[in-house]
């Protein structure tokens, strides 16, 4: 089996790499090798390595700077995928793709269904849901995971940012009115794994191809997620500033941004995990194992 894998260089590619290597020949590019916003590169790529799989990480995820970098928001998020999707068809290949909570308008307390109606807030979310519709026009063999608050040792994210900022100043103030899962790249990695293993052995024929939701278990807000990475900083021995307690809880109203976030980002995963009979840990493993990468 051959691979095709985007946007290897970022969280997920990274450790993407890792969980697919013992299971396929994985060709893994990254935007230095096939700019996604060109539609003939992305095509002669696609065309040139012939593979029976594409894995799409990659995305356009500069969430605020969407909001005015329009036209290369939607060539990445919305464009690529239709066109990965057109030519993998041509191949008879599978895509595996990933989205994201903000596809949803985000209030409310309840848990999103993969059969609820979406309505993003922000162009970024709007150009990942008008990827998925996309993708799945073009490839009935595509299985989209959508996901949220990912994290990695490898690459940009909330904990490391959290941890950084802990160790320059002597007082935080976090969001506490915004709620989810932070979800690890090394789990979405594995699950992708445990996916492309069974297709492998099964074939396309009758597999479970859709829509599904895949975070962490669990619900916590960005403050509370800030105070658990500086509690982990702390027992690894750290030099931090602030201290997990002194950590102020503000609301989304107190940290304008150029783009509206979801307050609800809760994904209800009970189709996914019933589908494919696999769990999904609780957020705090996760993250656990992360910082121990980082510290």
């Amino acid at each position: 089996m051959k691979l095709l894998l985007t946007g290897c260089n970022g969280q997920l590619g990274f450790e993407l790499q890792r969980s697919l290597a013992p299971l396929a020949e994985v060709v893994a590019i990254g935007s230095a090798d096939c700019d996604l916003s060109d539609e003939a590169a992305l095509r002669s790529l696609i065309q040139k390595v012939k593979p029976d799989g594409i894995i799409n990480p990659a995305a356009y995820t500069a969430v605020d700077k969407a909001e005015t970098d329009t036209e290369q928001a939607r060539k990445v998020n919305a464009d690529a995928p239709r066109i990965i999707g057109d030519e993998a068809s041509k191949l008879g290949a599978f895509v595996i793709h990933f989205s994201t909570d903000y596809v949803f308008e985000g209030i409310g307390e309840q848990f999103y269904k993969e059969s609820d109606a979406t309505n993003p807030q922000n162009i970024y979310g709007l150009t990942k849901r008008d990827g998925e519709c996309a993708l799945q026009q073009s490839c009935p063999q595509s299985l989209i995971m959508r996901t949220s608050w990912v994290v990695g040792a490898h690459g940009g994210n909330f904990a490391k940012t959290m941890l950084r900022l802990a160790a320059e100043r002597d007082s935080l103030s976090v969001v506490a009115d915004q709620y989810g899962a932070p979800t690890s790249a090394a789990l979405l990695a594995d699950v992708t794994a445990q996916l492309v293993g069974r297709i492998r052995q099964q074939g396309l024929q009758g597999f479970p191809f859709g829509l599904y939701h895949v975070v962490a278990s669990g619900v916590t807000n960005w403050h509370a997620y800030a105070q658990f990475v500086i509690a982990e900083a702390i027992k690894a021995g750290k030099a931090i500033k602030v201290q997990p307690e002194t950590i102020k809880p503000i609301a989304t109203s107190d940290y304008p941004v150029p783009a509206k976030r979801p307050a609800n980002s809760r994904l209800d995963t009970s189709l996914f995990q019933k589908t494919f009979n696999l769990l999904l840990p609780h957020w705090e493993h996760g993250v656990s194992h992360v910082l121990k990468q980082i510290l």
